[in-house]
């Protein structure tokens, strides 16, 4: 299946499935899929953790989660990560499990960075579960505006083509390996240069918001690849 993705639907589209398989994945190695009937009101309550979560009421009115869903999600989000907080290193080791034959290094230090939206150096539950509630249950547009903020490396709001092509050699060295016939070096070159041309209407030699979501709108794949996982949990 990677093998047919990689050559027929183009690198940005595996760029685009991967940030949310990749999120799907660190939510079962975090232990959060794995939806126990146990009450935990609880230890949402008493839990002496360092950083509490902000209250489930407001939690259900910022996300598309559930009462019952956000107490399973922040039971899994403490057993694995004690402190409240998840650091950089923590996505770097989750990535480094999932993907052995790679090096999942650099994309886990970008989503981590997509994920950490005060830019703190660490992702709080609220910060996780905000994220998760855009990728598995927003709608396209704010799919979209998540992908657009982990491509925007340097939050300028607008994506370069270097910054793209940055994206896509991190997902080739997370991924390169485990496909069929593996890649050539120049390849995620290639394809950035073909679908950045594509993205950048006004040749201006910057994509804005704008030209990523009317592109991706407009790309069946890319739409295909928005629904992949919407019923996770």
């Amino acid at each position: 299946m990677l093998s047919a993705i990689w050559e027929t639907e183009g690198l940005q589209t595996v760029g685009i499935v991967v940030l949310v398989f990749a999120s799907i994945k660190l939510l079962h190695l975090l232990g959060l899929i794995s939806f126990s009937e146990d009450s935990v009101e609880d230890e949402l309550e008493l839990s002496a953790v360092r950083h509490r979560p902000e209250g489930l009421e407001q939690l259900e009115a910022q996300t598309r989660f559930s009462r019952k869903e956000l107490q399973i999600l922040y039971r899994g989000f403490k057993n694995e990560c004690p402190s409240g907080v998840v650091n950089e290193e923590t996505f770097k080791d989750i990535y480094a499990q999932f993907f052995p034959q790679g090096d999942a290094s650099t994309y886990a230090h970008f989503l981590f960075n997509a994920f950490d939206t005060d830019h703190n150096g660490s992702v709080s539950f609220e910060d996780f579960v905000m994220g998760l509630s855009i990728l598995l249950r927003g709608t396209i547009q704010e799919k979209l505006n998540w992908a657009f903020n982990l491509y925007d490396i340097n939050k300028d709001g607008y994506i370069t083509k270097e910054e793209m092509l940055d994206i896509m050699k991190a997902i080739y060295d997370m991924m390169g390996k485990c496909t069929y016939p593996v890649l050539k070096e120049e390849t995620p070159r290639q394809h950035v240069e073909v679908f950045f041309q594509k993205m950048d209407k006004n040749k201006d030699g910057v994509v804005t918001i704008d030209e990523f979501i009317d592109c991706c709108q407009n790309d069946e794949n890319i739409m295909r690849s928005m629904h992949l996982f919407e019923n996770v949990l």
